[in-house]
């Protein structure tokens, strides 16, 4: 099978990217000089160093984002929203080029990476246009002896720890927002994924934002980095996306500040099926509720819960659908399922699905590790998976549907809502009655009815319980970074 890119054009794209430390607008060595090593998960083979940041660089890095928020905040909201419009059209056009080195550092096919750039640059087309609809209100007092004037203003600089899942769109969905609410921002994505962000970086700095409103400190010690500027106080507003253990460790540490805080947390997304639903749709849902980004997702389906009647036929059907997929390199052509991230990643789902083997679930396809260089995991079907099994109750963050039989509405129901975990719930039945009725009882921020899609940039992302705070996205995504600002005029003779 050809190959969809040349080692030429791979060296060229990860040359292409600045390495260091992007600081008041400038690229420059982390003060140690120290570096970390960027992988590529399909070979194990280091593809390049990148700068690795210590707290004193942290501390620049905030400095800078410091003196640069008031003139930011005093930019007209136009102009804000035309570098992002300009962003945009940057990364549109230079769409081949970062998809192919997202899979490189991340592993994804690259017809998947095409589709995160895309959805990447989407945010930045909304929050372009939403810049300039940040809006207040003027009112009568009750009594009319005075006026209310309402003003939303910048919440200040902003301190933004971004996954290496979606190492592009969750920076441009805390970016995007920040930029048009006024906001600077220290940003410092996950390490093992950095290359997608400094290439962003670039071309922000490319299009006109002015230096210092972005900073991107890469770093392999993120907590001794980002938890002094949490506590400094001159950060305003903290978010991150990442495992719901590390959030709450964040929270913590925000109250000291009083820290404005957005938390995109873990999930274990059930999947609902009931004897009604189309079986077709059905499995399409499926599919990619469970295989986008190789099931590393936190809103990847977790737990497939399906009523007794339609159990057997869905099963067969996305066992088939998982076993015919083509697993490799995300670069080479007609490949469905590339590498998990690392080998850590990976042995949590050998040591996922063992267990749930252990306890009784059968193996309808897959369910092992792929031999050789990198780091894959053969798609895998496990049916009569006991609701004990730990992959009901962790989540798998990879290509592993797990299935488990219910017989009555609310049984399904209760189980689907047993987690201390609330992102997403997919559902589907051709039962419009039920199909409103279950959604209002299912305990999630997000409800996928009949489709296996829920992020849109123009949509409140977003979960409930221990998935997280705030929503990105939609017209309250800009509500994040801005503060409502009350002045009481007084009125009278």
């Amino acid at each position: 099978m050809p190959n969809s890119s040349s080692h030429v054009d791979e060296a060229r794209v990860v040359d292409d990217v600045p390495t260091g430390l992007f600081i008041g607008g400038e690229w420059r060595a982390a003060a140690s000089g120290a570096t970390l090593n960027v992988d590529d998960p399909a070979t194990g083979k280091t593809l390049c160093e990148v700068s690795n940041a210590g707290p004193e660089d942290g501390m620049a890095a905030l400095a800078a984002a410091v003196e640069a928020q008031a003139a930011f905040a005093a930019m007209a909201p136009r102009d804000r929203g035309e570098i992002l419009r300009r962003a945009y059209e940057t990364i549109m056009a230079r769409i081949d080029d970062l998809a192919l080195l997202m899979t490189l550092e991340m592993g994804k096919p690259i017809a998947e990476s095409k589709g995160e750039i895309t959805y990447a640059a989407e945010f930045f087309r909304w929050f372009a246009e939403e810049a300039v609809r940040i809006d207040g209100g003027y009112a009568v007092a009750p009594n009319g002896a005075s006026r209310f004037l309402v003003q939303k203003q910048p919440v200040g600089v902003c301190l933004l720890i971004t996954p290496w899942n979606f190492p592009m769109a969750m920076g441009t969905r805390k970016i995007g927002p920040a930029i048009a609410a006024g906001c600077a921002m220290v940003v410092k994505p996950a390490q093992q994924t950095p290359l997608s962000m400094h290439a962003l970086a670039a071309i922000l700095d490319e299009v006109g934002l002015p230096k210092g409103v972005l900073n991107i400190v890469t770093t392999a010690d993120a907590g001794g980095v980002m938890e002094p500027l949490i506590r400094d106080g001159r950060a305003r507003k903290l978010s991150f996306t990442g495992s719901t253990a590390v959030g709450k460790k964040l929270l913590e540490q925000a109250s000291e500040k009083v820290l404005r805080t957005s938390m995109e947390l873990g999930g274990n997304a059930p999947f609902l099926v009931f004897d009604d639903a189309d079986l077709d749709k059905a499995v399409e849902g499926a599919m990619l509720a469970k295989m986008r980004n190789m099931g590393e997702a936190c809103t990847a389906a977790n737990r497939f819960l399906v009523q007794r009647g339609i159990a057997d036929a869905f099963a067969a059907k996305i066992a088939e659908r998982m076993g015919a997929l083509v697993v490799g390199r995300g670069t080479d052509d007609g490949v469905q399922v590339g590498p998990l991230v690392d080998a850590k990643g990976r042995d949590k789902v050998v040591e996922l699905v063992r267990d749930a083997v252990d306890k009784g679930a059968t193996v309808k396809v897959g369910a092992d590790p792929v031999d050789g260089p990198g780091y894959f995991y053969r798609p895998t079907v496990l049916t009569d998976v006991p609701l004990g099994a730990r992959l009901t109750h962790e989540e798998i963050f990879g290509p592993v549907a797990a299935i488990t039989v219910f017989d009555e509405e609310d049984q399904g129901v209760a189980a689907a809502n047993d987690t201390e975990f609330g992102l997403v719930s997919y559902l589907f039945t051709e039962n419009i009655t039920r199909a409103l009725r279950v959604s209002e009882r299912l305990e999630a921020g997000m409800i996928g009815l009949n489709t296996g899609l829920v992020s849109n940039p123009a949509a409140p992302f977003g979960g409930i319980k221990e998935s997280g705070l705030g929503r990105e996205g939609g017209s309250v995504g800009i509500e994040e970074f801005l503060e409502t600002k009350y002045v009481a005029i007084g009125f009278g003779g």
